[in-house]
């Protein structure tokens, strides 16, 4: 293989562990507000942490709202004019929020207010990158700091050994990152990817399909990649924060985001914190039983999650139908869509088994939203009225089928998931995040 160009300028070290973000209370006012109701305030920090936390408090306010003037950041978050300027100061010296003087806002009081946004859109502005590892490929994409995808590429896994697949992941990441990022600053990487992960170890605990145990994925991204900050999570609990930090303002109250791949995983939000749980085990569905399902799974038991709605369970159905002549579920949905009924009628049956897991976790759980990730749903919006009626037919506590949604970011959920793995920490914690 020959070497990877060089890549450009960084502001990462070698992987390091990753927190959880900072609670978002309740829902945000609309941008420019003047008078804010005080249930839309964000919380005031107080201690030795105030200078770290205001200034999340403002970057995440700049996020919501931005362009925004500095008085309505006060109004906003709660904090004083003087905190709000001491901050936007920071913020504009680590290059995470520049001012606006083409768009000077004047009430007629006062001095006129230069709005103030998010670095983003110009040739310099810091970015993230981002990766997928799925089983058949890879995604990697490249994204600006309000989670918007700058740039994308697949990476396919045809032919590549276990033990070599995070070399030549991250050969082909290195590649992509030189040919995108050009003068923008990198911050860092973020890594998604299916099974047992624990990101404070930096470790892909059990991927059984791609044959993974105990892998210190982090550490190896990150040295394949000179260094550069890297960090790893499942890709569902990466789905639920993308969603927590870019997506709809219910999702920072509470949310179940359900991913169905070859890989079956699910993610809790509450009040804008991802749920890891003892060991970074949270999420694991697999086994969560479909009612009426008779499929028998590995485990030996019938009507698990995953044997019955995974890609690749699915995908193995529509060879025995004789639908598609290999197991890819990809076929299957290019078939549907082509007019042939056999796989529209397969897939609707995966979704209406997908919305009866749902039925069980909204009965569990009760979220505000519902996020599911499955690709049949993602392109065609009937299949997910079909998980919707499923889900409701069968839910003692959700009459409202439109809690249930698809990810914000669409057909780039998978590269964004990725990205956002990396851009989190700098919500939660700009300036230590910025000086690593």
């Amino acid at each position: 293989m020959t070497a990877a160009p060089q890549l450009p300028r960084t502001t990462g070290q070698p992987a390091r562990t990753t927190g959880q973000p900072a609670p978002s209370a309740g829902q945000p006012a609309p941008p420019a507000a003047p008078s804010p109701r005080p249930a839309d305030r964000l919380p005031r920090a107080t201690g030795d942490g105030r200078r770290e936390a205001n200034a999340a408090t403002v970057l995440r306010a700049v996020l919501d709202h931005g362009p925004v003037a500095r008085r309505s950041i006060a109004q906003l978050s709660g904090l004083s004019p003087a905190a709000v300027s001491r901050q936007c100061v920071d913020l504009v010296r680590l290059g995470l929020v520049r001012e606006l003087p083409e768009r000077v806002e004047s009430s007629g009081v006062g001095r006129p207010q230069i709005p103030v946004d998010l670095h983003t859109g110009e040739s310099d502005g810091p970015v993230a990158g981002g990766v997928h590892i799925g089983v058949p490929g890879s995604t990697f994409g490249l994204l600006d700091l309000r989670g918007r995808l700058l740039a994308r590429r697949t990476f396919p896994h045809d032919g590549i050994a276990p033990d070599d697949l995070s070399r030549e992941v991250v050969a082909g990441l290195r590649a992509f990152l030189a040919e995108t990022t050009g003068d923008h600053r990198l911050l860092g990487v973020g890594a998604a990817l299916g099974g047992w992960v624990d990101p404070a170890l930096g470790t892909a605990v059990r991927h059984d399909t791609l044959g993974w145990h105990q892998r210190p994925l982090a550490a190896e991204l990150s040295r394949g990649l000179g260094g550069i900050d890297v960090r790893i999570d499942n890709h569902a609990r990466a789905i639920a924060q993308s969603e927590i930090l870019f997506g709809r303002p219910a999702a920072r109250r509470s949310l179940v985001h359900l991913f169905i791949g070859n890989v079956v995983d699910a993610a809790l939000g509450i009040a804008g914190v991802v749920h890891q749980g003892p060991g970074s085990g949270a999420g694991d569905v697999a086994h969560l039983p479909v009612p009426d399902s008779t499929v028998t799974c590995p485990c030996g038991r019938t009507g698990c999650l995953e044997a019955t709605a995974s890609n690749m369970a699915v995908a193995r159905t529509a060879v025995r139908r004789g639908i598609v002549p290999d197991a890819d579920v990809f076929l299957l949905v290019d078939a549907a869509a082509a007019g042939d009924r056999r796989a529209d009628r397969l897939l609707r049956e995966r979704a209406r088994a997908v919305g009866r897991a749902t039925a069980l976790l909204l009965d569990v759980l009760n979220p505000d939203l519902v996020v599911v990730t499955e690709h049949s749903s993602l392109l065609n919006p009937e299949y997910l009225e079909e998980i919707r009626g499923a889900a409701v037919d069968l839910s003692h506590v959700c009459g409202d089928p439109e809690r249930i949604v698809s990810p914000h970011a669409g057909m780039t959920v998978l590269p964004v998931a990725g990205g956002t793995i990396a851009l989190n920490p700098l919500f939660r914690s700009p300036l230590a995040a910025t000086q690593r």
